[in-house]
C-alpha cells in the first residue's frame, strides 16, 4: 500500500525545499526526500562552510597585516580542528532550522534514497509513495577525471571532511571553486600549487579579473602552473605524485583536490 501525496520532491536542497513549501502554501500535501542533510550543497558542502573557511583565512591575513598598523602581533597560530568543529555545529543548527521550517508548513520529509518506480510512484527503502507531481531536484556531484590514480585525490566535498590542515596541497582546476580553496588553504598556512589546463584561470570571467587573481595568488605564495593537464596520480611513500600531460612530475603532496 502506498502513501498518497500531491507533490513529492527528490532532494532537500534549495530547489526541492522551495517547491515543496510553496506547494504546501497552496494547500498541497507535499513530501521531501533527502538522502543526506537538509539544505543541499550550499548549506552543507558549498557556499556556507566555504565562507566560514574563507573568513578564517581573511582573519589570518589580518593578523599578518596588523603590525603595519601599529599592532604588536605575531604569526597567528590556527586550530583547524576547532574551526571545523564550530563550523559543523553551525551547519547542524541550519539543518535544524530547515527541518523546523518544513514542520511549520506541514511538509513531510524523510531521509533516504528515492527511486522512481512509475511516472507517479516512488520507493524509498522499500516504502512506496505516490503523487501526480514529482520534482527531481537532486543537484549535482563533483566530476572526478578519469585518469590513473584519481581515487587518491579528494573533491571539494572531501575538502570539508578534512579534520586537519594538510601541509602540501595540489589543486587541479582553475574555476572559482579551485581558486577559492587554493586561497583558503594558503591563507591558513598550507603550501599550495594550482594546476590549470589552459593559459589562465577563471576563464569564464573578464581578462582583467583573471590577471588580478593570478597576481593575488602569486603574492600569497600559491604556485600556479598553466598549461598543466593532470594525466596520472601515484602514491609515492607517504605522499602523492602528480604527473601532467607534458610528462613533468610534481611530488610531495599530502592532499590532491
Amino acid at each position: 500500500m502506498s502513501e498518497q501525496y500531491d507533490l513529492i520532491a527528490f532532494g532537500g536542497g534549495s530547489g526541492g525545499l522551495a517547491a515543496a513549501q510553496r506547494a504546501a502554501e497552496y494547500g498541497a500535501r507535499a513530501l521531501v526526500i533527502e538522502r543526506g542533510r537538509l539544505g543541499g550543497t550550499c548549506v552543507n558542502v558549498g557556499c556556507v562552510p566555504k565562507k566560514v573557511m574563507w573568513h578564517a583565512s581573511e582573519l589570518a591575513q589580518s593578523f599578518r597585516d596588523a603590525p603595519a598598523y601599529g599592532f604588536a602581533a605575531g604569526e597567528p597560530v590556527h586550530d583547524w580542528a576547532a574551526l571545523v568543529e564550530r563550523r559543523e555545529a553551525y551547519i547542524e543548527r541550519l539543518n535544524g532550522i530547515y527541518a523546523r521550517n518544513l514542520d511549520k508548513r506541514n511538509v513531510d520529509w524523510i531521509a533516504g534514497t528515492a527511486r522512481l518506480t512509475a511516472k507517479d510512484s516512488v520507493e524509498v527503502d522499500g516504502k512506496a509513495f505516490t503523487a501526480p507531481h514529482i520534482i527531481v531536484a537532486t543537484g549535482g556531484e563533483p566530476l572526478v577525471p578519469k585518469l590513473p590514480g584519481a581515487d587518491l585525490g579528494i573533491t571539494s566535498d572531501g575538502f570539508f571532511e578534512l579534520r586537519a590542515r594538510p601541509d602540501n596541497v595540489a589543486v587541479a582546476g582553475s574555476g572559482y571553486i579551485a581558486v577559492e580553496l587554493a586561497g583558503v588553504l594558503r591563507g591558513l598556512g598550507a603550501n599550495v600549487q594550482l594546476f590549470a589546463r589552459y593559459d589562465s584561470i577563471l576563464r569564464a570571467h573578464d581578462a582583467m579579473l583573471q590577471q588580478g587573481a593570478l597576481r593575488s595568488l602569486a603574492e600569497q605564495g600559491v604556485d600556479v602552473h598553466l598549461h598543466s593537464i593532470p594525466s596520472a596520480v601515484e602514491q609515492e611513500g607517504d605522499s602523492l605524485r602528480l604527473t601532467v600531460e607534458s610528462g613533468k612530475h610534481f611530488s610531495g603532496f599530502d592532499t590532491l583536490i
